[in-house]
């Protein structure tokens, strides 16, 4: 159904307008939210990978275009369209591509099921960037990364910019939020070391190991441990890791930014064939 938008009050154009991130991904509950992919390449990854579309806004112009493809394999929703400059009023931003998909969620695996094939994870801590989550994902699933693991503190990865940055990767690496142990007693990553991973911390410190040390890739799996982009990881996660790891640097540069460094760790820290 095509609905040509005459007014900023359209109904069911909130999900494309007034409604924040957290009330997106909320609106259901919070394993069957609502998610917001912008761009026609991205929006058929999720396609692809299963997600199921609710609605879409696209410029006119995109509806026979880079958006008909789209349309043909999403049969049953409501499709808003306007001109440029009138979306652009309702979004507050120039939309990429003229299109943007609102998709529901899927139930999210547990930690064990995420990992149970896996050889190399992250673990992303507290990184609240959007753009860098983006970034790391998009490396992962490049670079050899079996499954991404969040701290509740970190940034959701179907943030709408982190979607977009990723291009997509986001629906590619299995990932999931890593929750503390229902036990209280230990914590998120000695969960980990019980399902067969050794940590890696990536983190400054005067007893770390350079990231080209024989001894890491030979590792059976592993989990990398990415920090925040200020404070980098806490001292507690440091400390209980198997190894410390650091990227050697030049020219007195003490540090990369937290995506670059996670797409330096993926290449140098891949599987042994």
């Amino acid at each position: 159904m095509i609905i040509e938008v005459t007014s900023l009050q359209e109904p069911g154009l909130e999900l494309f307008t007034s409604l924040t991130e957290a009330q997106l991904r909320n609106r259901l509950d919070p394993n069957r939210g609502i998610f917001i992919a912008e761009s026609p390449k991205v929006i058929d990854v999720a396609l692809n990978a299963g997600y199921e579309a609710v609605a879409l806004l696209c410029e006119r112009k995109h509806i026979n275009g880079d958006a008909a493809d789209i349309i043909r394999r999403c049969t049953n929703i409501s499709i808003y369209t306007g001109d440029r400059p009138l979306l652009s009023q309702l979004t507050g931003y120039t939309l990429t591509r003229g299109v943007l998909c609102a998709m529901r969620r899927k139930a999210l695996p547990s930690v064990a099921e995420v990992c149970r094939d896996a050889h190399r994870v992250v673990v992303i801590d507290g990184v609240v960037d959007s753009t860098n989550i983006g970034a790391i994902f998009r490396s992962a699933a490049a670079l050899g990364i079996d499954a991404v693991l969040l701290t509740r503190n970190s940034c959701d990865p179907l943030n709408r910019r982190a979607v977009r940055v990723s291009m997509g990767s986001v629906f590619l690496v299995p990932w999931t939020w890593l929750d503390s142990p229902d036990d209280g007693q230990s914590s998120p990553f000695s969960f980990l070391r019980a399902l067969g991973f050794e940590t890696v911390a990536m983190a400054l410190s005067d007893n770390s190991l350079p990231l080209d040390a024989p001894c890491l890739k030979s590792i059976p799996r592993l989990a990398i441990i990415m920090g925040t982009e200020g404070d980098g990881l806490p001292k507690e996660t440091i400390a209980e890791s198997d190894y410390v790891v650091r990227i050697p640097m030049q020219h007195s540069v003490d540090s990369l930014n937290v995506a670059a460094a996670a797409a330096v760790a993926f290449w140098e820290l891949r599987k042994s064939e």
